[in-house]
Parts: structure tokens; sequence; C-alpha cells
């Protein structure tokens, strides 16, 4: 038998309650069974729907909608101090929101309605959070990959952000900064970014496509450019570094490689944080695609790279610091003249 609709077992509810309740033992077993046959229901949830019938036959009233605090004014000057800090994250912005706001309105840089100011600093940290998740979304987005080989991954070994041990100039950080704008679909231009452990030396490689000949072919390049010998390189888990065609690299150059933990960034702390101080600094999150884009983006590594390190006060004190001893095995790294590449 076809059960009957939501509403006819409304009615049916409200017919049979009265009876139900008003009935003998009997009676009542006799209503039960017919009204768990017509309805589904389970046994015990249909006792308790004609036990009660005048309190639940009435249907309740929709819930009134709370009126939205934070509106799109709200949340528009949200996103400008959320610029102007850098793009922090919500739980830094949140106090420092009665700070940034305001020096930005001192110097004339926004102006705000009283309401919205007010509602402005009493925002929270996790509402932040969701007001501003579509503005992180078109900054940029993540794509998916396809997982490297499982014996490729087992044959490298996993170097944590504790197993450096102050190593020697040569021994590098390398990862991928995508520049496909609010999307991921398509061709668009990658950054491949180095940066040494022991000195901060920073080189960025812009690439037309993410492909793992692409990135040997610029690992080629760098290795002549570099002040230092390349001894190591550190990857993360993705498919365009787990592969045969960087494992052969390594082999033939005797170049010790190792990767991070997955979904572990902070195994790779220096050069995520070259990532956003030179990368996004310079280029920004915008969509690069086609041959002139990567053209263009090369000619400002070209430009900018001996400013990147030769003139960045951190770089420079790690240097002193690294090319002053001896190295772990005691062996000197005499200092290279710095290529022009």
């Amino acid at each position: 038998m076809a059960r009957i609709s939501l509403a006819g077992r409304q009615e049916l509810v409200r017919a049979l309650g009265g009876r139900y309740q008003d009935g003998t033992l009997e009676g009542k077993g006799r209503i039960l069974d017919e009204f768990v046959a017509l309805t589904g229901y389970h046994r015990k949830h249909a006792i308790r729907l004609l036990s009660g019938a005048t309190a639940a036959s009435p249907p309740s009233p929709p819930r009134p909608h709370r009126p939205r605090l934070y509106d799109e004014a709200v949340r528009q000057a949200l996103v400008v101090l959320w610029e102007a800090s850098d793009r922090i994250c919500a739980k830094r912005l949140k106090p420092l929101l009665a700070v940034l706001l305001p020096s930005l309105e001192r110097h004339g840089h926004i102006l705000l309605d009283v309401g919205v100011r007010t509602r402005l600093l009493a925002v929270s940290a996790s509402t932040i959070d969701r007001m501003l998740a579509g503005t992180r979304a078109s900054a940029g987005g993540r794509r998916a990959r396809p997982k490297p080989t499982p014996g490729i991954r087992r044959s490298i070994a996993i170097r944590t952000f504790a197993d450096w041990h102050e190593p020697a100039p040569g021994f590098l950080e390398v990862d991928l900064v995508a520049h496909g704008g609010d999307t991921a679909a398509g061709s668009f231009v990658h950054t491949l970014v180095l940066t040494d452990i022991a000195t901060g030396w920073t080189e960025c490689v812009a690439l037309l496509v993410r492909e793992s000949s692409v990135i040997v072919e610029a690992l080629e390049r760098m290795r002549l450019c570099l002040p230092f010998p390349l001894s190591g390189i550190d990857t993360d888990n993705g498919s365009e570094f787990i592969n045969e065609t960087l494992l052969a690299f390594c082999q033939r150059y005797n170049v010790d490689f190792t990767r991070s933990r997955p979904y572990r960034k902070n195994d790779q702390a220096w050069v995520e944080q070259k990532n956003g101080s030179v990368v996004r600094r310079l280029v920004g999150y915008g969509r690069l695609e086609g041959v002139a884009a990567a053209e263009a983006l090369s000619r400002l590594y070209s430009a900018s790279r001996l400013f990147v390190n030769s003139f960045s006060r951190r770089s420079s004190s790690r240097r002193r610091r690294a090319s002053a001893p001896a190295s772990a095995s005691g062996t000197t790294h005499p200092r290279r003249p710095v290529p022009v590449c």
C-alpha cells in the first residue's frame, strides 16, 4: 500500500487523536495498528503523536529570520582593512581593527558611517572569516593535482622543519606559486621559488606551465646561477616534484632530494615566507597566462633578484652568519661571485 502524504498524515492524527485518547486499551490497539499501517510511522512515534494530538495538530509557525547585522557596507570596509593589513588572518585582524581603522581615518584613506564603524569594531574573528571567504577565494584558488607514484614517494626521504641543523649553503627549499587568479581552470603561469636555508638567497623562475620537465630545465639553469654549489633540494609532495624526471636530475648531479610531510607547510617555512614576501609582493594575485606574460615575469625577476638578495637586511645577516664558520663536516665553502642570469 502506498503511504499517504505528510498533509494526509497530519489530518489523520487530528481525526484519530481524540478517539485514541478516549478509547479503551483494546480500541487503542486497533487504532494504533491501522495508523501505523497507513503512515509507516514507528509504533512508539505513533503513540506519541496520537497521545498529544491536540498539542501537535496545529502546524508550527515559521521561525522569523533575524535581520542581518553585518551588511555589505561592513563587508566592504572589512575588505579594505584586510588588504591594508597585508591579508593577515582573522584572529590577528580582529585586535588590530581598533588601531588600524583610526589610523586610516586620520590619513583620509577611509571614511565610514557611525553605524558601520560601530558594527565593524564589534565584529568577531569567526564572522570576519565568514565575510572574507569569498574575497579570499577570488584572490587565488587551489586545484586538484594528480598523486605521485607511491614507489617514487617512498624512495624520497622526509625532512621536517627541525631536521636542518644549520646546513651549509646549497641546501634549498623549492616550491611553486600559481598565478591563476580567481580560477584554477586552464593553463597559467607559475613561479618556481628556490630559497637557500643557510643564507636566505632566493631565486624565482617564471614557468609557462606546471610540468616536471620544465622544472628540471629551470633547475639546470639555476644550478649555474647560484652563488654556491647546489647540494640539496627539499620540495612538497606535489606530482610536479615527486616524479622520475626530477629524481633522475638529483641523482645525476649528486643532489640530496628530500620532501616535506603532506599538509605540513611549516616543514617548508623558509620558502613559504619568500612566496609571500617576494613573489606575491612583486606580482600579486592576478591571473597570468601565455608566453608574453611569462616573458614579462622573467624580466621582472631578472631585474629584482639582486635587490632581493643583496639589499635584504635579513638575507644579508644570514649570509654573514653562514659564510663565517665552517660547515658541520668541517669543510669551508668559499664565496662565489654572483653570476648575472
